[in-house]
């Protein structure tokens, strides 16, 4: 709400203000002009302005709380993220790697000026800005072996290839083949023994 919104809701409250308390004296201005009337009859002019003066109340906060309303805007709106959370462990990798790379970055730089200027501290900043580019070339490696490595022990879910089901199922189906084999001669057997015993 602007300064002139709020000023204008300001003078409207001043102004209902200003009109409830007239209508209050008013009734009594009446009464004293026409000689004092008894209220013994019906209802005073007095207690039928106070409910429309409250009335007017009610409906002026009511007006200028759907204004706020209809002027609130939110700040942000929250949408879904359209990547996943690196891991922990990536992301530390991650962040190690940016703030070597960036030293070495700045080292490079402070190498170039110096050697531009023929400071003695040009052989220095290029020394170390050699080391720093294969630490941060170790430290790139570093996130990709991490992620590498979460990967395998938890967000790999392993399945068997074709070629393994393909085996599984002809050792299955050998298994089987074994294993009826071995019902049918324990059944020949059987049959067989019992036969004997018949005979005899």
């Amino acid at each position: 709400m602007g300064t002139a919104e709020r000023q204008e809701a300001l003078e409207d409250g001043v102004a209902a203000r200003s009109t409830a308390q007239r209508r209050r004296e008013a009734p009594d201005r009446d009464i004293a002009a026409d000689g004092g009337m008894t209220t013994g009859g019906g209802e005073s002019p007095r207690g039928s302005a106070e409910p429309a003066a409250a009335e007017f109340e009610e409906r002026g906060s009511a007006r200028a709380a759907a204004q706020q309303q209809e002027d609130y805007r939110p700040l942000w709106i929250e949408e879904p993220a359209r990547r996943r959370r690196l891991p922990d462990p990536v992301r530390t990798a991650a962040v190690r790697a940016v703030l070597i790379i960036a030293v070495t970055l700045i080292q490079a730089t402070v190498a170039f000026l110096c050697t531009m200027a023929g400071s003695w501290l040009a052989f220095p900043m290029v020394i170390s800005s050699v080391v720093s580019t294969v630490v941060a070339t170790w430290g790139a490696l570093d996130v990709w072996v991490t992620r590498q490595m979460w990967n395998q022990r938890n967000g790999v879910i392993s399945e068997p290839s074709s070629t393994a089901r393909a085996l599984r199922r002809e050792r299955r189906r050998a298994q089987r083949q074994a294993r009826a084999g071995e019902r049918a001669q324990e059944r020949i057997a059987r049959k067989s023994g019992a036969g004997q015993l018949s005979h005899s």
